[in-house]
């Protein structure tokens, strides 16, 4: 790689050292990360403004290795850490549901993650910067029919790993827990239902003495949760109450796979449209990385319609009613593991802009514009959503996600003529 002057010598070093195709499930990989993580943190000349690095690395985006642009981001999530003041218990949830490729080693399966093991891992080497934070580590399973808790369990067990629970969406069902909703059966659940039965059990678990946060992530790898540093710091230090991780951000690192960036820009427009001007500066809704003031998810866990993909909006809406300026939005890396997505593979985009319409109806006064949309989603089925998901307007298309919030170049009525034109 040729010298990069512009940034400081040992970043050129760095560079030059970084694996060039990052694997999160690279063990070597990950070793290197958090090396080159911690010596950005260490190092004197960027000690106190870790964004430096990161504006640094990111104005020589097509130069620098991924590897490098996550490790200034860890860097500056485990400065945050150890700069903690007074005790905080983070509690991490996740879902699984069908997770039993995902949990063994790459060597052992081709979608293999050993996400497990490198989840721990991850909170271990945060921690690790100050004794003032404590983790845990909920897995929830969401009804797999492969067992997955039991796979979680019995892998903690034999690897000793005291932080990790696992809860059963199942049971909290079948004990008709309010937090279960109108759940009957798991089936009913996406994912939803399992992440707000753990932040529940994780929220309701306070301590007198430490600040607590909750906070949930995916199953798989996208998010190294070394940058939970970069959610606890607006939840203490700048008074919000959630704090969202964003892969919309100008300083946001994001590798992204396949077809999904065009369907998610036709969902952000969608939902745009009926909830505006509802979290009108918020993009990056579905981001499955956000943290709570352990009080503020008690408050919002109640009385939720969706227990299924949208849940995120749902959560965000409670909230801003709550305090309409607690949400903290903030750039993170994400990798993309689409291997075994199991929300690629269930197509989930026209459900939860249907559940965003109920939604619209439930929190939000009347108005007529977002009801017209409103209206047009709930008469989508999905041969007609696939129709606009092939054919998404140039607008949309080649427009700034950032806008949506007050862009409105595209009415119902071209949305209607694209399912006319296909249908003749």
């Amino acid at each position: 790689m040729s010298p990069i002057p512009e940034i400081p010598t040992y970043l050129q070093s760095l560079a030059a050292e970084a694996p060039t195709n990052y694997l999160a499930t690279n063990p070597e990989h990950q070793r290197f990360v958090q090396d080159a993580a911690v010596a950005i943190q260490e190092d004197d000349a960027t000690r106190e403004n870790h964004d430096a690095v990161v504006d640094a690395l990111l104005a020589w985006d097509n130069g620098i290795p991924l590897a490098l642009h996550l490790a200034a981001k860890l860097a500056k999530s485990r400065n945050l850490v150890a700069n903690l003041k007074e005790p905080v218990r983070l509690s991490v949830v996740f879902a699984v549901y069908k997770e039993n490729h995902r949990l063994l080693r790459p060597e052992e399966h081709e979608a293999g993650e050993d996400f497990l093991r490198r989840k721990v891992a991850q909170l271990d080497w945060l921690a690790s910067a100050s004794t003032n934070l404590s983790w845990e580590l909920l897995a929830v399973d969401d009804g797999c029919p492969e067992s997955s808790g039991r796979l979680i369990e019995r892998m903690a067990k034999e690897e000793g790993f005291e932080n990790v629970r696992v809860l059963y969406l199942e049971e909290a069902i079948r004990q008709n827990l309010p937090i279960a909703g109108k759940l009957e059966s798991t089936d009913q659940s996406r994912k939803g239902g399992s992440i707000i039965y753990g932040l529940w059990e994780a929220s309701r678990k306070t301590e007198a003495d430490k600040d607590q946060i909750v906070l949930f992530t995916d199953a798989d790898l996208s998010t190294h949760l070394g940058q939970a540093g970069l959610l606890i710091d607006p939840i203490l230090n700048e008074g919000k109450e959630v704090a969202m991780g964003s892969r919309r951000e100008t300083t946001s690192v994001v590798v992204k796979k396949g077809t999904r960036n065009l369907r998610g820009k036709l969902f952000i427009y969608l939902w745009k449209r009926m909830l505006s001007p509802a979290l009108l500066e918020i993009i990056d809704t579905q981001c499955g990385f956000k943290a709570f003031r352990a009080e503020t998810a008690r408050s919002i866990l109640d009385d939720l319609l969706e227990r299924g993909f949208a849940f995120d909006v749902e959560l965000l809406l409670k909230a801003e009613q709550r305090n309409a300026d607690g949400l903290a939005k903030v750039p993170i890396a994400w990798i993309d593991s689409e291997a075994e997505s199991t929300t690629t593979a269930l197509s989930p985009y026209l459900t939860m802009l249907q559940s965003i319409a109920a939604m619209n109806r439930k929190y939000l006064p009347a108005n007529p514009e977002a009801g017209a949309f409103v209206n047009f989603i709930e008469s989508l089925d999905e041969t007609q959503w696939n129709r606009l998901v092939d054919n998404v307007p140039e607008p949309i298309a080649t427009g700034d996600p950032q806008r949506f919030g007050h862009f409105d170049e595209v009415s119902i009525d071209a949305l209607r003529s694209i399912l006319q034109e296909k249908r003749a």
